[in-house]
């Protein structure tokens, strides 16, 4: 199966992807994979909370939002030393991209701000790829960011526009595309994706997925995020996503956005070796470490970094090094 990249993709065909019997859309999934990465290559990537939990949102999965008692306790901003002396142990390890998080609603112009600006300075400086997610921003906080080096903004979609209202109150559908608009008036890349298991329909997904694949240029990055259901928060009781749903995720997503990187994310600790290499050969090409056996919060699993090393190496898979930004490019970069 040969795709070029495309921003008119309709619903209906989408959902013909989606329902494509499993072994074959694997196979397709697989097969465009080739035309656009290596198949070989894997990148790591580590997820560092700079500042935790104390979000005034609503968003009805969050082990952070103020509004529900979950075992998350409020912590400050992290203090640059600490976040950078996380990332060199990262570095180490084959990391080659540090994710930092903060529980805000928006980015404040304000001193917090001007932390993670040199906080982003200085893991860049390190030669990582650097991504943040702070919430919403403004087009000069989005251009400050590209000044400080940031190769990367993280803005997830969550779910469809329909679904939406169902799952967050405290901010608009309209609110995350927009913001993900300023980040493209810079050079940074944007990654933004979804979480399965909040309770939305096949048809959710699909007009997820949709959204996204009509974004000029697509997300550069896409993670497939599983819901872990936090004790606390309403969708506490949620049933288990089947592994067969993320793999058609992944495949689906593999297919019409065929440039971007593919991220096996949140509650990649539930599945086995095994069902993580179905999602391998759907077409996702980059997974969250840890040092701490957690991915953002301890509410959220992640595996370490010897027993992702363990199977990469199982499946001979290699740790995939940091991007260079002008390198990243909607066409055709492997053949093998």
């Amino acid at each position: 199966m040969t795709v070029g990249i495309r921003y008119d993709w309709q619903e209906l065909e989408i959902r013909a992807i989606y329902n494509t019997s499993l072994l074959e859309l694997i196979y397709q999934a697989a097969s465009v994979h080739r035309q656009y990465h290596d198949p070989t290559k894997i990148q790591v990537c580590k997820l560092i909370s700079i500042k935790t939990g104390g979000c005034p949102e609503d968003c009805s999965y969050c082990a952070q939002s103020s509004r529900y008692q979950t075992e998350v306790k409020p912590q400050a901003l992290l203090e640059k030393e600490t976040v950078v002396s996380i990332a060199q142990k990262a570095k180490e390890t084959g990391v080659s991209r540090i994710c930092m998080g903060a529980a805000w609603r928006q980015v404040r112009d304000n001193s917090q701000f001007e932390e993670v600006l040199e906080m982003v300075k200085d893991v860049t400086a390190m030669g990582l790829e650097v991504c943040c997610t702070l919430g919403m921003l403004t087009p000069n906080q989005a251009k400050r960011l590209e000044e400080a080096g940031l190769y990367a903004y993280n803005h997830n979609l969550d779910t469809s526009e329909e679904y939406y209202s169902t799952i967050i109150t405290t901010r608009t559908y309209g609110d995350r595309l927009n913001t993900i608009e300023n980040v493209r008036q810079t050079n940074v890349t944007v990654c933004s994706g979804g979480i399965l298991g909040l309770g939305e329909t096949v048809d959710d997904r699909i007009a997820m997925l949709q959204t996204l694949a009509s974004l000029q240029p697509h997300p550069e990055s896409v993670p497939i995020n599983i819901l872990s259901q936090v004790p606390g928060t309403p969708l506490e009781n949620q049933p288990d996503v089947p592994i067969w749903d993320v793999v058609r995720m992944i495949a689906t997503a593999r297919i019409v956005m065929p440039g971007s990187d593919v991220r096996l994310s949140a509650g990649r600790a539930r599945l086995s070796e095994v069902e993580q290499a179905l999602c391998f050969m759907a077409g996702a090409n980059s997974i969250f470490s840890s040092d701490d056996n957690k991915m953002l919060t301890v509410t959220t699993p992640c595996p370490d970094y010897d027993s992702d090393r363990q199977m990469l190496n199982l499946l001979g898979l290699q740790m995939r090094p940091p991007s260079q930004r002008e390198e990243k490019a909607a066409s055709p970069a492997f053949v093998g």
